[in-house]
């Protein structure tokens, strides 16, 4: 076999134009990429709940506006950021419900140990800051929201954080987040931190706090059945005593009327009287006459004598039984 068959190297002239094409295609794939990198790399688009910093030579911005935006490709750098509501959990783990005692374990007022289980709902508030202000801001936050939650649980008795103060205890909370949210400067803002449950370490005091709360209830139901009650029976009471006034009132009034009556009637017939003794004796005795006879009864008994006597029966019969 011949060598020159084996090794058949193109000439100069023709390796000289391959490498010159090869070249030429070289530099337009290169242009090409760049092309691609410089048109697909200026352009970047922002959501709703998106916003983005835009960082020049080191300078961050914030662009809030969504929709499609230009950037200098290569020279200016963008990162979003969500900023939808989140939240984190505190006092227990999220994911499977499981406590976490280091965070829930909290003592009160009244030297008592309770469990205390929260979520905390935030969101970005400034781009900027959340990014470059801090490397962590959630981090941040909660230990912000840790240590508001046990100086003001600290403040209040055991009977408050499980039964009646938990709303008064959120507000507490999140007024004093807010505070130190404002000097911390993160660039996040609370929205919102509510007690997810509360109740005490052991099965013992928890059934001991069960059988106060229930004691507390019949209690309340008590003076609302009395309260009931006497709401119910103090307006007839009233009424009862108003009826007694009225006839009370009624009756003092009849009895004044007739008593100024008599007393007219009295002095009428004693003047007569003064002046005409013997008529005035005998027009009394006559109008008396007429009052009493009418209602008089009398039994004629002719006896053996044969006289008739007018005896007045009803008389002798009441004073017989008298």
């Amino acid at each position: 076999m011949n060598n020159k068959e084996i090794y058949d190297f193109p000439s100069g002239d023709s390796l000289k134009s391959f490498l010159k094409k090869f070249r030429s295609i070289f530099f337009l794939l290169v242009l090409l990429i760049v092309a691609a990198v410089l048109i697909f790399g200026s352009f970047y688009t922002i959501k709703e709940q998106e916003q983005a910093v835009v960082t020049t030579f080191g300078k961050a911005l914030p662009v809030r506006e969504s929709g499609l935006h230009f950037k200098i490709p290569i020279i200016q750098k963008v990162q979003k950021v969500d900023t939808t509501i989140k939240g984190f959990s505190i006092g227990y783990d999220e994911a499977n419900g499981q406590a976490i005692e280091q965070e829930s374990m909290m003592i009160t007022s009244d030297f008592n140990f309770v469990n205390v289980d929260f979520f905390v709902e935030y969101k970005v508030s400034d781009p900027v800051k959340a990014l470059y202000a801090s490397k962590q801001p959630v981090v941040i936050l909660k230990n912000i929201a840790l240590s508001s939650i046990r100086s003001t649980v600290g403040s209040y008795d055991v009977d408050s954080v499980i039964t009646t103060g938990k709303y008064e205890i959120q507000s507490a909370i999140k007024e004093s987040i807010l505070k130190k949210l404002v000097t911390q400067d993160i660039g996040i803002q609370l929205v919102n931190i509510t007690i997810q449950d509360s109740e005490p370490p052991t099965e013992e005091v928890m059934n001991a706090f069960k059988e106060v709360e229930t004691a507390k209830q019949g209690k309340e139901t008590a003076l609302n059945n009395a309260n009931k009650y006497r709401n119910e029976k103090i307006p007839q009471a009233d009424a009862q005593v108003d009826k007694i006034l009225q006839e009370a009132e009624s009756t003092k009034t009849k009895r004044i009327n007739e008593a100024e009556a008599e007393v007219s009637r009295f002095n009428e017939m004693y003047e007569e009287y003064i002046k005409y003794p013997l008529i005035t004796k005998q027009r009394m005795f006559y109008e008396t006459m007429e009052d009493v006879l009418p209602s008089l009864k009398v039994i004629i008994d002719s006896g053996d004598s044969g006289i008739q006597k007018l005896l007045p029966l009803d008389q002798i019969v009441e004073g017989g039984t008298n």
